[in-house]
């Protein structure tokens, strides 16, 4: 991986910058810190808020000061073998608290949802960000209204972990698609972040290998978001450990994400992760 990147990646070689909710990104100068906020009550990380807004403030205060850039708000479980919960039950849970986050803090907050009601009452409440873990191509009314939004993750995604080629070049191709759908709906190529999705349709040995070669991703010319954090794959490599203690693992992966010239990562750990990135980063691109 290491023969294939030049550090600090060179400007022209880096997407153009973004401006979300009043705040910078510009993309190449440091790695950003999205702080994940789960209001569901069976979350696989084990830090759900079960739609408590108060908590929920409480969390994003202290994401806040932690060093987070973004906020990332979920209502339902996406861990392997979850069941999908109504609109309704979704709704219950992230509008209002991503109504109380925006009056709170300052930070852009993005939505993480795949249904295009929960998006659209989201950003009417406050959020910036659409983060679908299905790319935009679960939901056929999604597109357009994550055309609203001041951003876009547009996440790899599949039914099963069944790869008959190249694991890497799946994933390429997968959110070639997912860009082009998003471009059809008149979102400016600007605006979209991708996503390998890192345990979603994977098994641990492509969630490594997707690590591996991540600096492959940066032919699609649009920023890039890894998550890994508290993730299954940390646990079985690491000789079946628990979600609560998979800390040091989880900072190995942000930390070579940030070596594979990721733009974003996605944790839950934002002081300790805050800390690897800005570590990582003054290796990669360079201190002060």
């Amino acid at each position: 991986m290491l023969e294939s990147m030049r550090y600090p990646p060179p400007a022209s070689a880096r997407p153009e910058p973004i401006t979300i909710r009043g705040r910078d990104f510009r993309w190449g100068s440091r790695t950003f810190v999205m702080g994940i906020i789960n209001l569901t009550p069976d979350s696989f990380s084990g830090d759900g808020l079960d739609g408590d807004p108060d908590a929920a403030v409480r969390r994003a205060v202290s994401f806040q000061s932690d060093g987070a850039d973004i906020i990332d708000v979920g209502g339902e479980s996406t861990r392997p073998g979850h069941r999908s919960v109504a609109v309704e039950r979704e709704l219950e849970r992230v509008v209002p608290a991503i109504e109380r986050i925006a009056r709170e803090v300052d930070l852009p907050i993005s939505v993480d949802t795949w249904k295009a009601e929960v998006a659209r009452q989201a950003l009417a409440a406050g959020a910036s960000v659409v983060n679908d873990v299905w790319g935009l191509r679960r939901d056929p009314e999604m597109a357009l209204v994550a055309a609203r939004a001041e951003a876009v993750v547009l996440m790899h995604n599949q039914e099963t972990a069944d790869y008959r080629g190249d694991v890497v070049a799946a994933v390429v191709g997968g959110l070639r698609r997912s860009l082009a759908c998003a471009a059809g709906a008149g979102i400016a190529a600007g605006r979209m972040i991708v996503d390998p999705g890192i345990g979603f349709g994977k098994r641990p040995e492509h969630n490594l290998e997707v690590l591996r070669r991540l600096p492959e991703l940066r032919a699609l010319g649009r920023p890039v978001l890894v998550g890994t954090s508290r993730k299954s794959t940390i646990g079985i490599v690491l000789g079946g450990l628990p979600v609560e203690e998979r800390l040091e693992g989880t900072a190995a992966t942000v930390a070579l994400a940030v070596a594979g010239l990721a733009d974003v990562v996605r944790v839950h750990d934002v002081r300790a992760m805050a800390r690897v990135a800005r570590m990582a980063d003054a290796i990669v691109r360079g201190w002060p």
